[in-house]
């Protein structure tokens, strides 16, 4: 039976572990990693995502192109370095950070193009500003995404199947550390305010998408997840359910292992994992999805992993593979298998 895997990796500052000439660095410096230096990082990614074996990665936190540096070509020469079948790369419209979004697959099972679209004033393009009165105050805001999310056309030699994919990196909304408690809610009310505008920008994207029935997969960084933090209170739900949809409408609710009737309680309940020097201790938090439209999970049978080396029974025991993946980033890999075997490389009708 044809499967297909398909990963999201926050690789925590993958950009610093290359020059400005888009060259590998291996030594004995610190990495973004605490106590892990950029030669021991580099090749724990590589163990990881050998390990993974996804035939695409949309790559969050990817190296920066700048004047003299190429995303694409620093994750190829990364790729030509550790001899990983996945050895394209794609990128979409630049960063304005120094942390890009890109796609890494393997060419000899797939394509993939950059496919940016234009919805109108409710969904304009990702590189482009979204005006919207969401709180609906009277007043319109101006938002932006600081890494526009990556819009993509995948197609899979094998079966025929093509899909759109969108990787995301949404705003942090991170706790406030500096300033009085009512300075503090008040940042962290903004912060969250441009992430729920990113996500409703997200929604009415898929929106369109959905009603089209095109096959979407939706992945990525989401800095938020159900029940994240007491400000959720505020809206009612968190990003994530805002891109997802409403459960009152199946038929157009992304499908991902927490919001279907059969929760595996095995599952990790985490896919990042933040050491917080102040308490001594990590902070686990759920914020990483691979989503997909209705109608391709109910072709494909999917099966979600998220690649946690504490909380996976499994990759726990594989001592290497587990300290990999603890070097590697300071989030996990998600990955899905999709079952082709019944697909033709149509659209469902």
């Amino acid at each position: 039976m044809p499967s297909l895997r398909i990963a999201c990796y926050n690789i925590a500052w993958f950009t610093r572990l290359f020059n400005h000439r888009s060259q590998l660095i291996l030594d004995r410096q610190p990495s973004a990693i605490r106590g892990v230096d950029r030669t021991r990082q580099a090749e724990a990614i590589a163990l990881v995502l050998r390990a993974v074996d996804a035939d695409c990665v949309a790559v969050i936190e990817a190296p920066n192109t700048g004047r003299r540096k190429s995303c694409v070509t620093q994750l190829q020469n990364f790729a030509s370095h550790f001899g990983l079948r996945q050895s394209a790369a794609l990128v979409g419209f630049e960063s304005h950070t120094r942390q890009e979004i890109a796609l890494l697959f393997d060419p000899a099972r797939l394509t993939a193009e950059h496919s940016p679209v234009d919805g109108g004033a409710d969904a304009p393009r990702f590189d482009r500003p979204f005006i919207a009165d969401l709180d609906r105050d009277g007043e319109e805001g101006n938002y932006l995404f600081s890494k526009p999310p990556l819009e993509a056309m995948v197609a899979d030699h094998e079966t025929g199947l093509s899909f759109r994919m969108i990787a995301v990196h949404l705003k942090s909304k991170g706790p406030e550390k500096r300033g009085t408690e009512a300075e503090k809610r008040q940042r962290g009310l903004a912060n969250r305010a441009k992430q729920y505008a990113q996500a409703t920008w997200l929604r009415a994207r898929l929106k369109g998408h959905l009603a089209a029935r095109e096959p979407v997969v939706t992945l990525g960084d989401f800095n938020d997840g159900p029940g994240m933090d007491p400000l959720e209170r505020v809206s009612g739900r968190s990003s994530v359910e805002m891109v997802a949809g409403d459960p009152a409408r199946p038929e157009a609710m992304l499908r991902h292992p927490f919001n279907g009737s059969k929760i595996d309680p095995a599952m990790p309940r985490a896919t990042a994992r933040f050491y917080k020097a102040r308490k001594r201790r990590h902070l686990h938090a759920l914020l990483d999805f691979v989503m997909l439209s209705p109608d391709l999970a109910a072709r494909t049978r999917p099966a979600w992993r998220i690649w946690h080396a504490e909380q996976d029974a499994e990759l726990a025991h594989d001592g290497p593979l587990r300290q990999a993946l603890l070097d590697a980033s300071d989030h996990f890999p998600v990955s899905v298998d999709l079952d082709l075997g019944g697909v033709n490389g149509r659209k469902s009708d």
